[in-house]
Parts: structure tokens; C-alpha cells; sequence
């Protein structure tokens, strides 16, 4: 029979001759099976024309600022991108995760092997678009299988002009990431720039002090009304019959931060990150809820003002980005962790009721709780590294979670914090 030859050593006819048992043995057996590579050149294809192989190769690059370059197959849009490599270590949840603002200007690295298998439904999206940079994957699901799908993952990126590459050793980057922290790189298909080029690309980019806010939040106020369909609802307990007004600072959120608070009883505006503090109190809301959102947040002093002029005057919920803000407007500091938190499984110990929450985190910066003044409590703490989680004053009427209590994606521990909120401006609604 035919075979197309897999190593780089070509025998033009060979006869392997293998006997299952002694010669000497009864019930010996022997069979031939000759191989013959005619008209086939050392890659597998015709010599009297170019075969196109059954298998997708290597046409993509991934170049690290610290001079590693990886070989990759390409998925989605094509072209040449830079940007933050980051890891997630959630096991389920890519849609959520690459339609998370949050991820601006970053590469998401999955950590999980296979990405793709349900596809994508528009039920699921987290934005009205994707904001980060690209996705690198393991193995790139050539089938999907859920019910609710609708595309591809790679058709789905290609509309939305978004780069990816598979077919890479995603451990071996994590491994890197982890020993070195998060690096800058570039995503690249075009055979025209050289690795060298690529490099200095990597190398004369930052995302330190970038203001990546202005480029995913809303442009004009709108309404939010949309509440957690009944299908999906988890945890109706408590739920307050009188409504709230909320304004809701848009740094980058996650529509499922709305569904929640709407599913809550809040009525809810959502205002531009660059909205002014003193359009916000003409709307007399009973609290103000701050955002996730994406990048450094001393990039933001803006942010921070609007966030300064509020604390005390009325009661207000930071979340992520949100809660970095809130450590800034009160005077404390912020900094750049090593590789940051990414995925659906990280351990926050409660300190108010200690109980241990198992959560969903996206963010590359913390607050420092040493610098923080007198009067706020940190009432979270992550169990990997003793980061502060969690923050709030009785008195400024303030609570916040570095990460996010909506579970999309994630685990649902963490959703009975809407509540508390709830709560915050129930009591500032009896004082007045």
C-alpha cells in the first residue's frame, strides 16, 4: 500500500517483515507489508504537483518582550497585534471572559486545554463587543456541541477582527508568566516582519499608565432594566420589593452586574466613566455603584476625583477597578502584582463572617492596605496571597470587592453582596 512518508528519511521501497511469534513456536506467523513512497517528496507531497495537506501549519508567532518566540497556528483575524499576555485559569466561561472589558489591551492566555467545544450563543456576551487583544489556546475544538450555539469560536473572532492562535504550549507559557510576571508581547501572521522586529515591538510597548477605561465605557448615559431571566436566576432569597435608584459608573462593566442588581430591585442609570460627580448627585440616586474596568487605575485621576466627591455623600459599591478607585479617592495607594488574579477559582476569606467564598477574578492591580486611613475595614482577603479583597466604612458608607460577585463566569458565592448593598441604602434611606 501507499504511505505518505512522516519523518524527514525517505526509503523509496521498503519490506518489513515481522513474525508474531518464534520461528520456532507452532503457532508462528508471519506477514509483509511493503511501503512505497514513489513520486513522494520529503514532505509527504506529490513530486509532480503541490498536494494541499489534510492539516493546518504553523503561520502564526507569538514573540515575548523576554526574546521567546513561539510558533503557532492562527485562528480568527489575521494581522499583527500587541498587548499584556495574561493567564486565566477558568475551566469554563471563554465567551464571558473574551467579551469581559476588563481585558483591554490584554492577551488571554486559557489555561484549560480546550476552548471552543460549546461554541458561541449571544446570550452569554458580557459587552457589545471584545475589547482585549487576542486569545492564545492549547487545542482549538474542531466541532462544537451545546444547544444554544450559534457559531464558531474562530468565526465569531473573525467579525470582530480579533486575533488568536492555537496549537501553542500554553503550560510553558504560564510556567514563564508565573516565574517572570506578566510580559508584553506580539501576535503576529505576516511573514513580512522579521522576529527581530516583532521583538522591539514587545520591547518599546507598555500598558502601565495607559488609560484603557476611555475606550470601553459608554459614551452617554442610558437605562439598564434587564433582569437575570428565570431560567438562570440562582439566589431569589431576600429580594426587596421596594425599588432603588442606582448610577452605575460604566469603567468597563459586565452586563451580568446589571442583571443582578436589577434582579435585586434597582432601577438603574448607567454614566460614562468621565461622567461629573455633581451630574450624579442631581440625579439623587440611593447609591452608586462603581465598575469593573480595565488597566492601571492611577492612569484615571479623573475616575478618581468623581469617586472622591461621592464617598460620604451617598452610599456607593466599588467593584474590581471600582475598588481600586475607592482605595485611591480615600488616600491609599495602589500597585502592579506579578502575574495578577484571572480565572473562576480563587479562595477570598470573609473576615466579617469567615466564611471562605470561592471566586471569579480579573486584575493585575491591589490595593495596599498598609496605606489606607483609619475607619476602613478590609473585610476580604485573598487565600493564594494575602491580598486585600474586599474594603469598607460604616461611616463613608462604603463597601467594595476586588472581584467579581456576578459569576459570569464563576461560582454564585459571592452574589449575596448585592444584597448588602441593598441593605447600605436601605439604612441611609431610614436615616433620611
Amino acid at each position: 500500500m501507499d504511505c505518505a512518508a512522516r519523518t524527514h528519511s525517505v526509503v523509496s521501497t521498503a519490506t518489513m517483515t515481522s513474525a508474531l511469534f518464534s520461528k520456532n513456536s507452532a503457532h508462528s506467523r508471519v506477514f509483509t507489508v511493503k511501503c512505497s513512497s514513489k513520486n513522494l517528496s520529503l514532505d509527504g507531497a506529490s513530486s509532480a504537483g503541490l498536494v494541499e495537506r489534510p492539516w493546518k501549519v504553523a503561520d502564526a508567532r507569538l514573540v515575548l518582550e523576554d526574546g521567546s518566540i513561539w510558533k503557532a497556528k492562527s485562528f480568527g483575524a489575521r494581522g499583527t497585534q500587541v498587548g499584556e499576555v495574561v493567564f486565566n485559569t477558568s475551566l469554563t466561561g471563554y465567551q464571558e471572559i473574551i467579551t469581559d472589558p476588563s481585558y483591554a489591551g490584554q492577551f488571554v492566555l486559557m489555561t484549560n486545554p480546550h476552548i471552543g467545544n460549546t461554541g458561541i450563543n449571544f446570550d452569554d456576551e458580557e459587552s457589545m463587543q471584545c475589547f482585549l487583544a487576542g486569545l492564545v489556546i492549547r487545542s482549538l475544538s474542531i466541532s462544537t456541541s451545546n444547544w444554544r450555539c450559534t457559531e464558531t469560536l474562530g468565526d465569531y473572532l473573525a467579525e470582530r477582527n480579533i486575533m488568536g492562535i492555537y496549537d501553542v504550549d500554553t503550560r510553558a507559557i504560564t510556567r514563564r508568566l508565573r516565574e517572570d510576571g506578566s510580559l508584553i508581547g506580539v501576535l503576529s501572521t505576516e511573514n513580512s516582519k522579521s522576529d527581530e522586529e516583532l521583538l522591539e515591538m514587545s520591547r518599546t510597548w507598555d500598558i502601565v499608565g495607559v488609560d484603557l477605561i476611555s475606550g470601553v465605557s459608554c459614551k452617554s448615559p442610558y437605562q439598564w432594566i434587564d433582569r437575570t431571566g428565570s431560567d438562570w436566576e440562582f439566589n431569589d432569597n431576600g429580594r426587596n420589593k421596594e425599588t432603588f435608584n442606582v448610577v452605575a459608573y460604566d469603567f468597563g462593566i459586565k452586563h451580568n452586574i446589571l442583571r443582578r442588581l436589577a434582579s435585586y430591585g434597582c432601577k438603574i442609570t448607567v454614566v460614562p466613566s468621565t461622567w461629573p460627580a455633581s451630574e450624579t448627585l442631581k440625579m439623587k440616586p440611593d447609591g452608586v455603584l462603581f465598575s469593573n474596568g480595565p488597566g492601571d487605575p492611577s492612569a484615571v485621576p479623573y475616575a478618581v476625583e468623581a469617586v472622591k466627591e461621592l464617598i460620604g455623600k451617598v452610599p456607593v459599591f466599588g467593584i474590581c477597578m471600582g475598588h481600586q478607585l475607592l482605595g485611591q479617592a480615600l488616600g491609599g495607594k495602589t500597585f502592579k502584582m506579578k502575574f495578577g488574579h484571572h480565572g473562576g477559582n480563587h479562595p477570598v476569606r470573609n473576615l466579617q463572617n469567615g466564611c471562605v467564598e470561592i471566586s471569579a477574578q480579573n486584575h493585575n492591580y491591589a490595593v495596599d492596605p498598609e496605606s489606607l486611613p483609619d475607619g476602613v475595614e478590609v473585610t476580604h482577603v485573598n487565600l493564594n496571597d494575602g491580598s486585600c479583597a474586599g474594603l469598607a466604612s460604616s461611616k463613608m458608607k462604603l463597601m467594595s470587592l476586588q472581584y467579581h460577585p456576578e459569576a459570569s463566569p464563576g461560582p454564585h458565592d459571592s452574589d449575596p453582596v448585592f444584597g448588602e448593598f441593598i441593605q447600605l441604602m436601605k439604612q441611609e434611606k431610614v436615616k433620611a
